[in-house]
Formats: structure tokens, sequence, C-alpha cells
């Protein structure tokens, strides 16, 4: 709480692309980027990208700032279920009974938070609706990961680093102001920015969009420990309910998912 959250989305950006700006170089990727930026078409399709994924980024953060980590860990639960409707929808992937079911038991499970506290689960649904987006628009984006990204988040760099000017010139900014530790944080932002998502991108042009995702449980189980027994989150019986509808729904989901694998590649065998 001590940087305010579009300050530290704004410093993730442009740390992220000057992180990623020598891993292009080293390799080898440099005419890869130039070509990319040449191109309206896929500047275009990279700016998109860049929109829904600066907003998933910033989100969470003012979920983190504001006590709201457990609404962000049912999120990004939700998030490889979405994609398996946005999958349906967009990419004509075809679902498998146990995916549907999964699917409805997790918009039972958002349901009944609704209609328990009369108030929409809206950070929830947006993170995981923006980061589903990025996958699906990522994934038909005829450009690689490692350039992909870096471009996204130049387009990005633009108007962060000008506001972040604006903050610093009128001593309102953080970096080089608050402490050593924190200026290491904010620079270090880019690590756990650009890491990630450079393998989910590197992901989601190999395999359906429906069956990214399943390594995805790993963070938002961390984030519910977290909120619960670590910054000590109310967690009512209605939030146990959801919780349990999700975690059922993905249970179905990541079982289908395994048994339809294993028997393609006996099959291919």
């Amino acid at each position: 709480g001590a940087v305010p959250a579009l300050e530290i989305i704004l410093h993730r950006i442009v740390w992220s692309f000057v992180f990623l700006v020598p891993l292009v170089i080293l390799y080898g990727r440099w005419k890869e980027f130039i070509d990319v930026i040449k191109n309206r078409r896929t500047l275009f399709i990279l700016m998109l990208t860049a929109i829904f994924v600066s907003c998933n980024w910033f989100l969470y953060i003012l979920a983190v700032n504001n006590d709201r980590l457990l609404q962000a860990s049912l999120g990004y639960y939700i998030n490889p279920l979405v994609n398996v409707v946005l999958g349906m929808v967009f990419l004509r992937e075809r679902l498998r009974p146990p995916q549907i079911l999964a699917v409805l038991l997790a918009t039972a499970g958002v349901l009944y938070l609704t209609i328990h506290y009369g108030v929409f689960p809206w950070i929830a649904i947006t993170l995981a609706l923006t980061f589903g987006f990025y996958g699906l628009i990522r994934k038909v984006a005829p450009v690689g990961s490692l350039v992909g990204l870096t471009v996204e988040t130049m387009l990005l760099s633009f108007p962060a680093l000008i506001y972040l000017v604006y903050l610093g010139t009128n001593g309102m900014g953080s970096i080089f102001r608050v402490s050593f530790e924190m200026d290491l944080l904010l620079m270090g932002s880019s690590l756990v920015t650009a890491v990630p998502l450079l393998f989910f991108t590197l992901g989601a042009r190999r395999i359906l969009l429906s069956s990214i995702g399943l390594l995805q449980y790993i963070a938002p189980s961390g984030m519910f420990l977290l909120a619960v027994f670590v910054f000590d989150e109310p967690f009512s019986m209605a939030q146990v309910w959801t919780f349990v509808f999700i975690w059922i729904a993905l249970i179905i989901y990541s079982t289908d998912s395994i048994c339809y694998y294993r028997r393609n590649y006996q099959a291919q065998s």
C-alpha cells in the first residue's frame, strides 16, 4: 500500500520493456521485432492484447492493495473455465460433457456469491475475462512470444513513462524517493511480470485454448492461502461454498483433460 496501484503497474510496464529488449537482441529476434512494428495489422492486434493485459495487471494490484486478494484468487481460478467458453465461442472448439458441467458449476458458484451478498464479484470476473481475451488474441496473433510481449510493453511504455516523469517532477513519484529496497522492488517487478507471461504466451500458441491453465491453479492457490492465513481476509460461508463449486469444477475439468490427452497419446502411439 506504500505505492499506489497505478504507479506500480506503470513501473512494471517500463521495467519489463527494459528487461525484454536485451533478450530480443540476445536471441537474435531484433529483425522480427522491427518487422512487427512495421506491420500495422500485427501492431493493432498487439495493442489490443497490451490493453487487456495491462488492465489485468492493474486490477490485480488494486485488489491486493485493497484487501481483495480472495476475489483475485477467485478470478484466476475461474480463468481456465473462461478459456473453455472463449475457445468454444471464438475458435469453434467443441466442449466435451465434463467441460460443460465444469463451466455450469463455476457459473453456479459465482451466481450464489452474487445472490448472497447482492454484489457482483466484478474484480474476479474482470480478471478472468481480461486474461482470457489476452490468451485468445495471443493464440491467433502471428508473432512469437518474446517479440510479442516486448512490443506490448513498448506500446504501453510511452504513456507509462510520460506519467512517471510527471509524478517525479512533481514530487509524487516513489522511485528514488522512498527507499533503496522499494527501488529494487519496483525494478524487479519486471521479472515477475515478464517471465511468467513469456511462458504463458509460448504455450498459448501450441495447445488448445481450452487446455491452457492446468498449471495456472498454482497461482490462485497461493493467493487463496495468503489471503486467508497471512492477510486474514474475512472468509464467510458464502465464499466457502463459492470456492467449493469452483474447486469441484476444476477437478472435473482437470480430470477430463488428463484422460483426453492420455487417450489421444495412446491412439497416436
